[in-house]
This record gives C-alpha cells, structure tokens and sequence, in this order.
C-alpha cells in the first residue's frame, strides 16, 4: 500500500532557545517518530534535539528540499526570528499532531 508523501521542512530544537536541528522529509509523523525512538544516529539523538518547534508543509519535495538548504544557510538569530514568529513559546508542536509530550532528556554525551 503506497503511503501518502506530504513534503515538509521541520526545525527541532533541545528547548527553548536551545540547539536546533532543520531537517526535511515526506512523512513528518514518521521522521519525528524515527528521532524519538533513536533510530536516526548522529546530532539529534547526542544533543537531544527532539522538540518540534517549527514546521512547513510543501506541495513538492524540490521546493522543500530548497527551503531546508535556505534555513540552513541562515544565521542563527534569523531562525529564531522564524520560531519565535510562529511559536514564540517554543512549544512542541508534535503534540498537537497527537504525539505525547515528551519526557525530559539528557545529552549522551555528559551532563
């Protein structure tokens, strides 16, 4: 059964006004899920940045592969700008596309 592709850019971040990751994918229920459980290695899982703090869906997956490489040419403080536009608390949206909250997490690399 072929699933539904709903190209999207996301921004994760570690908390509010922490380390933030930008990622894009075609299932963003399924790329979130994949982060919680671990199963993407690397610079989210090390700096717990699971937090969906920003979100864009595109009709095409070439226009939201531009976008992600135009976030992540952006400084710093413009993103912020961007999150704090539409969610200025910095508050985990995946919970209002019915995941639970999440748990508070520590850096695996120390304290």
């Amino acid at each position: 059964m072929p699933t539904e592709k709903n190209p999207c850019v996301y921004i994760l971040a570690s908390g509010h006004y922490g380390t933030t990751y930008i990622g894009v994918t075609s299932n963003l229920m399924k790329r979130l899920g994949q982060h919680w459980q671990g199963v993407t290695r690397g610079f989210t899982s090390r700096y717990a940045v699971y937090r969906l703090v920003h979100f864009e869906m595109f009709g095409d997956m070439e226009r939201a592969i531009s976008r992600e490489k135009q976030l992540k040419n952006w400084r710093r403080e413009w993103k912020i700008n961007l999150i704090n536009g539409v969610n200025p608390e910095w508050r985990d949206l995946a919970v209002g596309l019915g995941f639970p909250p999440l748990a508070p997490r520590v850096r695996r690399d120390g304290p």
